[in-house]
């Protein structure tokens, strides 16, 4: 039986291509200058939205420029060189700034007051979904809802201070042999330049590859390796302005590939590491004293449990990359920018190994002391308001969502600005650039004055949860190096501070080391 009506091909066609038309049309321009009016009826002021690629041009050349350009003296401002797109937004149009990622708005959040809200209220201003981020690391930082509050439950443990106190051998073991190497450089001189840089990396990778798994220095740092290469693939992807959505996925360019397999060989590498320390485990060999013990302990595979009380293979595979490859960023550039300032103000490096002297002489250093440090405290607190590891924080709005007096639509995204607010001369004075400790002699909220102005590892229910894993492996490697050595600056160091995953120092950071 004929039907009584037929669709006309062409017809049906044509209705398609205008659907299809109509949703690019509302990608690349209706959607963004509606959320534009709506952004800039609310104070929010910035370039006006360009078709397609916003602002993402000028960013990638000016990242690009700043990448390339000279070294700067030590007092010059760091923000034109780390973070020259956000610094020249801010400059130019205010503190409430708009930033055109593509067709989607980035709103700059730099009121105190608004920040703390947007970490409290973490179910309403999540992590955004990156696609490309899953190449390199996602685990906790990439999580949400339900799925984080769990594996941040299950977490929790192997961060505890028992945990930490048990991990401190391996901390003590890592930096023994680093400034035994140092020694053994000086071993015919007293006094010898170097460039830091390499050693201190080392050594965080070799903490990380002890506390974490539980394995060689080898093993790690092949890992580190691949981790450094991938992020390295990242950022230039990110810098050049031209990512489009599925292109990491879809095109295989020479790049693409070389990302899909560094990701199989991370996964290979650490699949490879949890199998054998699943078969420890039958045998009663293993240990759980590190971060991977702890996790497996409370796998699918591991001992049986309740299902929202365990975590999967690939949440535990992403939580070991995304450990290794934060926690060897992360403390590697505190401990390097510490020795840097330290190297510097030779009055505060004489504070602090006076009082290490105090507290170990020249034994070990022991979890209690470490954690009575005071003087050395306030010194890596400084050191990361100088140079946090990490220079902002994103977030983004999923629904209509207000914000203090504000109503953000969703789409939105913001960015926490962590360096410029660490560095905000309104919240912390005239001498905002200079290197003083003593702001933090009555801890954080007296060196902020209660104001949400200082956040390194974040804040809220999100922070950081290695934060204090962090904190005590630096104070274990400046207290064994003080013990050992002074420094000072050598005149062939350049001042090129520049950002990949972590803000790092470009050319290194070459020193004269004096035997004690």
């Amino acid at each position: 039986m004929e039907t009584m009506y037929q669709i006309n091909p062409f017809f049906f066609a044509i209705i398609i291509l205008s659907i299809g038309a109509w949703k690019v049309l509302n990608w690349v321009w209706l959607r963004p200058k509606r959320l534009e009016k709506c952004l800039r009826r609310q104070g929010f002021r910035g370039n006006d939205y360009r078709l397609f690629n916003g602002d993402k041009k000028d960013m990638s050349k000016m990242i690009k420029e700043a990448r390339n350009s000279k070294p700067i003296s030590i007092s010059d401002d760091i923000l034109p060189r780390v973070i020259p797109h956000i610094f020249q937004t801010v400059k130019k149009y205010g503190k409430n700034a708009i930033f055109w990622h593509g067709t989607t708005p980035e709103v700059y959040i730099m009121d105190p007051l608004l920040i703390k809200e947007i970490f409290t209220k973490n179910y309403n201003f999540q992590k955004p979904h990156n696609p490309l981020a899953k190449l390199l690391a996602q685990g906790l930082v990439g999580a949400e809802g339900d799925h984080w509050a769990k594996n941040r439950r299950i977490m929790n443990p192997a961060f505890h201070p028992d945990k930490l106190k048990n991990m401190l051998p391996a901390f003590y073991l890592s930096c023994s042999e680093l400034v035994n190497r140092w020694d053994e450089v000086l071993s015919h001189q007293d006094t010898h330049e170097l460039d830091i840089w390499p050693s201190i990396q080392n050594l965080s990778t070799n903490i990380i590859a002890r506390t974490a798994f539980g394995v060689s220095y080898k093993q790690g740092r092949d890992l580190f390796e691949l981790q450094k290469e991938q992020a390295y693939h990242l950022m230039e992807i990110v810098r050049s302005g031209l990512y489009i959505p599925g292109w990491s996925r879809f095109l295989p360019t020479k790049r693409n590939r070389r990302m899909k397999d560094i990701e199989k060989k991370i996964q290979e590498t650490i699949r490879g590491i949890i199998n054998d320390r699943f078969k420890a485990m039958k045998t009663g060999h293993a240990s759980n004293n590190d971060l991977l013990g702890s996790l497996l302990s409370s796998s699918e595979n591991g001992q049986p449990g309740k299902r929202n009380s365990v975590m999967n293979i690939a949440d535990i595979v992403e939580e070991c990359k995304l450990f290794f490859l934060a926690g060897q960023e992360n403390t590697s550039v505190t401990i390097v920018w510490t020795m840097f300032l330290l190297s510097i103000h030779e009055d505060w490096q004489t504070r602090a190994r006076e009082e290490v002297l105090r507290v170990f002489g020249h034994d070990k250093p022991n979890f209690d002391g470490l954690n009575h440090l005071k003087i050395v405290n306030m010194i890596l607190h400084e050191v990361l308001r100088l140079y946090p590891p990490v220079t902002s924080i994103n977030r983004k709005i999923y629904k209509e969502t207000k914000l203090g007096d504000m109503s953000l639509p969703a789409g939105v995204l913001l960015l926490l600005p962590t360096i410029l607010l660490h560095h905000d001369r309104e919240l912390w004075g005239d001498d905002v650039k200079e290197f003083k400790p003593e702001r933090f002699s009555e801890g954080i909220s007296g060196a902020t004055k209660g104001k949400v102005s200082f956040f390194p590892y974040g804040l809220g229910p999100r922070i950081c949860i290695a934060q204090n894993f962090a904190l005590l492996e630096a104070k274990m490697a400046i207290s064994m190096i003080l013990q050992r050595f002074s420094f000072e600056l050598s005149t062939a160091y350049v001042h090129t501070p520049y950002k990949i995953v972590a803000l790092q120092p470009q050319d290194g950071v070459n020193l004269i080391l004096n035997r004690l």
